[in-house]
């Protein structure tokens, strides 16, 4: 198999992807002077505009929440896709054949997976072209008897699939895709004499990943005459793997990472109706049970970590029938609840309507309430457990109780634990040491722990879950909002800015006179000893990647702030002039302070017996004034072009 991408590949695929263009599909950006564009974060909620983008450097930086980055960072965070995926799409997206490294050769379903998905998009333009054919009727009549207007079809990207044996396959040959393409993308079979369309006669939806590729279909019966299952959705695939997608996810993931919540309906239509009452994290499963791969997908967007603080943590709201079918899929999610540090809730509608029903019965408040109304996981289970026991009965309390307490015992939050102790006793109407003594039971019989639910709040510097100690918030020691806001400060911040930014337009002869300057603010030389130990290396690509291996770890924030940070120029040539201009007031402003410092020296020197180190003062106070008159002099030279 092969194996990482070519270094070489990663940083040719990076300098060629205008970072601007990519940042500028999730964010509207506005110039902030020469090179430097800045919009509201896409990471946190503000109001004024702190989010900033260099071209030229390929990074961005927010000055509000800190986030901080290369194109590939953004659309990791963005997108919720592996390093590699990222790499992968920009290399597609500009055309650029990546090579592999410590494999058995490169590989070959890179190219392969862009053509899967480049034949899943023409087959998905084909099918939303024949929704307004006149033998779709049945799915235009489907969608509108369920509140779909085409508007909403549309947004879906909802098509229909002809009633045909080889409608998709020969158009798609058309579009230059070969048999095999469309026989591994899942789009036709083979037949015992020749390929067939999979998908015929039905309402088709797309399933995308999370960057909106199209990866399969799900497909609906509409005709008596189809024999085929009600839903029928692409077989696995080099590019779709059932177990590991989620319909709906393009356009919820977005939401789900800024609301910290996602709800997991069981339906196409039940995620069309959701999100068009106003439910925008509403995600299905594609024809399997929700599963480990499913919560993998989904933690990233969540901030669903062990080690995020519980007031972080999101929310995940399943909604399910209340038909047989649907409480062995809340068992199924029961399951898996463990796996999340994040809260579980079930929300469950009244006389036994699913979301898309619903909305149409009593409108989009009514589905908006029914997410509002969730219950707890933990509650849900417990009180079906009870249901299924005549609690009037002794027999029956005692029943329930051994059926419900190992639910109790597998809680790992012990505070929560004893919460539903409390509540359990009540709802069966018995002693709580009596229902405390039937989950220690439960406890003891299957193995269970008592620790802690790995997302308790613990106090910092307390050991948590585990025994391991619970680290203090790692506090900023650098960074340009914690530089004292005085005139000397703000001057020698621009100085460095200029430094880092601009090292070709301030000039090697000039950053070394800046090499000796004091700074009142030491976070600052520290960034200058980092330009001044690259000299060699001005103008390079790799640039600011240099100064950010030079400096120690926490001072490589101030150093991307300061290469983001906008500088106030219009015009290239201003911008050059400005450069130059501002270390040359910080040079000037440490000779003056040598000047000041010699004179006092020479003041203070007997005239008598201390010749020698008064004709060595007056000599250093002579070469003083005369860098400070060459640098007016190349600084009016530099003005008049």
């Amino acid at each position: 198999m092969a194996g990482r991408i070519a270094r070489n590949d990663i940083d040719e695929v990076r300098s060629r992807v205008n970072i601007a263009d990519v940042v500028g599909d999730h964010v509207t950006l506005k110039s902030a002077g020469v090179g430097s564009l800045k919009g509201l974060c896409p990471f946190h909620d503000e109001r004024s505009p702190s989010f900033h983008v260099r071209p030229q450097v390929g990074r961005y930086h927010c000055f509000g929440c800190g986030e901080d980055g290369d194109v590939f960072e953004f659309i990791i965070k963005m997108d919720h896709t592996t390093f590699q995926e990222a790499v992968e799409r920009m290399a597609a997206k500009i055309g650029f054949t990546l090579h592999y490294e410590e494999g058995d050769g490169p590989r070959t379903d890179y190219n392969q997976r862009a053509r899967l998905i480049a034949a899943n998009e023409a087959a998905l333009e084909f099918y939303q072209s024949q929704l307004t054919s006149a033998a779709a009727e049945p799915a235009r009549r489907f969608l509108g008897e369920r509140g779909f207007d085409p508007a909403a079809a549309q947004h879906f990207g909802v098509g229909f699939a002809p009633q045909s044996y080889d409608a998709t396959r020969e158009h798609l040959r058309s579009r230059g895709f070969s048999m095999d393409e469309i026989l591994a993308a899942g789009l036709a079979g083979q037949g015992d004499r020749s390929p067939y369309d999979r998908f015929r006669g039905r309402l088709v939806w797309p399933i995308r990943d999370v960057t909106g590729a199209t990866i399969g279909f799900g497909a609906r019966r509409l005709l008596d005459d189809d024999k085929g299952p009600k839903y029928l959705n692409t077989p696995e695939t080099p590019i779709y793997h059932k177990s590991q997608v989620l319909y709906g996810l393009d356009l919820a993931r977005k939401d789900i990472a800024k609301g910290k919540q996602v709800v997991i309906v069981e339906g196409y239509t039940d995620v069309m109706a959701c999100h068009l009452a106003g439910v925008t994290t509403a995600v299905a499963t594609c024809g399997t049970s929700f599963g480990v791969d499913h919560i993998k997908v989904l933690r990233p967007m969540l901030g669903d970590s062990a080690n995020a603080h519980l007031s972080q943590l999101g929310d995940i709201v399943f909604t399910f029938d209340p038909d047989e079918a649907g409480q062995r899929a809340a068992a199924r999610a029961f399951a898996e609840e463990s796996r999340f540090a994040s809260q579980t809730y079930v929300a469950v509608a009244p006389g036994g309507l699913d979301p898309c029903d619903l909305r149409l019965a009593r409108g989009d408040a009514a589905v908006e309430r029914l997410i509002e109304s969730k219950r707890p996981m933990f509650e849900f289970i417990i009180r079906r457990r009870l249901a299924a026991h005549d609690i009037e009965t002794a027999e029956g309390r005692v029943s329930g109780l051994r059926d419900a307490a190992p639910v109790v015992a597998g809680i790992r939050d012990r505070t929560l634990a004893s919460a539903y102790v409390r509540e359990t006793a009540k709802w069966l109407g018995v002693d709580i040491p009596e229902v405390r003594r039937a989950v220690d039971a439960a406890r003891q019989r299957s193995g269970a722990t008592q620790s802690d639910r790995t997302h308790s709040s613990v106090p910092v510097g307390q050991a948590g879950p585990g025994g391991e100690l619970v680290a203090p918030p790692e506090e900023p020691v650098a960074g340009i909002r914690l530089l004292p806001n005085d005139p000397i400060t703000r001057m020698e911040r621009d100085a460095v800015m200029a430094m880092v930014q601009q090292p070709v337009h301030v000039g090697v002869p000039l950053l070394g006179l800046a090499a000796g300057a004091t700074f009142s603010a030491p976070m600052l030389s520290v960034v200058r000893d980092a330009v001044v130990a690259n000299l060699d290396s001005i103008g390079a690509a790799n640039w600011l990647d240099r100064l950010l291996q030079d400096v120690p770890a926490p001072f490589r924030g101030l150093v991307q702030e300061l290469a983001l940070a906008p500088i106030p120029a219009r015009t290239d040539e201003d911008l050059a002039l400005y450069a130059r201009s501002i270390v040359v007031a910080l040079v000037e402003r440490d000779l003056l302070a040598r000047k000041a410092s010699l004179l006092g020296q020479l003041q203070r020197a007997d005239p008598y017996e201390q010749a020698d180190r008064r004709s060595e003062i007056q000599r250093q106070l002579v070469d003083i004034d005369a860098q400070r008159m060459r640098l007016r002099a190349d600084a009016e030279a530099a003005a008049q072009g």
